[in-house]
């Protein structure tokens, strides 16, 4: 197989969160001409995640897993003598590549894995939901991200935050009879970004993106209404510092906690480099999928940039390197 090849073939399929159907029908036809018994599970609408097995083993012990849709915008792919280019090249769309590569070599060796790709990975793991839902008891999960091929010991949570401030309109001339929503954000995140926040030796500290900031009505009228939404990156339990961020905004603006995905320690394997991966992954939504393992090639550096690049050398590195962990997973 053309790991090459097929990454650019489904970075070609516009898969942006929400309109996966395309790249899991390309998936499911592929698939099926390789000999794995597909399955779809739908989702919502006409979305819908893509679970494959060899008929040899329809039940298998260790399962691969990424996911098929991708940031905006679209960027179609390109390549030169050493990377290849284009929106979802690293994440994840040449991780599905190299696992499928992966698994068709393991085949031929007489191991055989499990392939599972999901949508709505980059807005709320809903495709991991869904399929938690539907796990077919194998021991291990294999999911993968851009590691640049390093095994994941730990992973970043996530806490997305909307702060939300109240005032009244007025005329601009006249500032003095009315209360404007967008001074109150401003003093509030303020106080959030002066907040010290927890670190962890060995995993790094708990950040804070201000991701998202709207408000006001036109120029000439004072703002009734300011929100933005926050994301933090956590290191731990989030009891003290939800009760934190409510303490520092008092009086200021409300809090809705939106979303929290948790911290993770994770498994590694003995003589694989590894890394704290900083980002969120379906992992905690999929905890019904056996064991999990994270890891992947290209850098999460450059994935949702306009630039994002997957290398071919690393690419190809990891179709051996998952053969390897299934392997050693397989033989305990």
């Amino acid at each position: 197989m053309d790991v090459v090849a097929l990454t650019r073939q489904l970075v070609d399929i516009e898969s942006i969160t929400g309109n996966e159907a395309l790249v899991g029908d390309v998936l499911y036809g592929e698939l099926s001409r390789l000999g794995y018994q597909v399955n779809t599970i739908p989702v919502e609408g006409n979305r819908f995640n893509v679970y494959a097995t060899s008929p040899e083993r329809p039940r298998p012990d260790i399962v691969f897993s990424t996911h098929m849709d991708t940031v905006p915008p679209f960027i179609p792919s390109s390549e030169d003598a050493t990377r290849i280019y284009g929106r979802g090249s690293c994440d994840a769309k040449g991780i599905i590549a190299a696992q499928i590569a992966a698994a068709e070599r393991l085949r031929e060796e007489g191991v055989h894995v499990g392939l599972l790709f999901l949508v709505g990975e980059e807005r709320n793991s809903l495709g991991a939901q869904v399929a938690n839902q539907q796990s077919p008891g194998c021991k291990f999960l294999v999911n993968g991200e851009p590691t640049e091929n390093r095994m994941a010991s730990a992973s970043k949570g996530t806490l997305r935050v909307n702060v939300i401030a109240e005032g009244r309109m007025a005329h601009s001339a006249y500032p003095e009879l009315g209360e404007s929503a967008i001074d109150k954000l401003l003093e509030a995140l303020n106080r959030l970004r002066a907040m010290k926040l927890p670190a962890e030796e060995g995993i790094g500290p708990c950040t804070l993106n201000i991701g998202v900031i709207e408000g006001g009505r036109a120029p000439n009228v004072i703002p009734d209404k300011a929100r933005a939404q926050l994301l933090y990156r956590l290191i731990g339990p989030t009891d003290e510092l939800r009760r934190q961020i409510e303490q520092a905004v008092a009086g200021l603006a409300k809090i809705e906690f939106v979303l929290e995905i948790p911290f993770l320690r994770l498994r590694t394997l003995d003589g694989l480099p590894t890394m704290v991966a900083a980002f969120t992954t379906d992992i905690p939504e999929l905890t019904n999928w056996g064991q999990p393992l994270l890891i992947g090639p290209g850098s999460i550096h450059v994935a949702h940039t306009e630039g994002e690049f997957i290398e071919k050398k690393q690419l190809n590195e990891a179709v051996d390197l998952y053969r390897s962990i299934a392997k050693k997973l397989a033989t305990g």
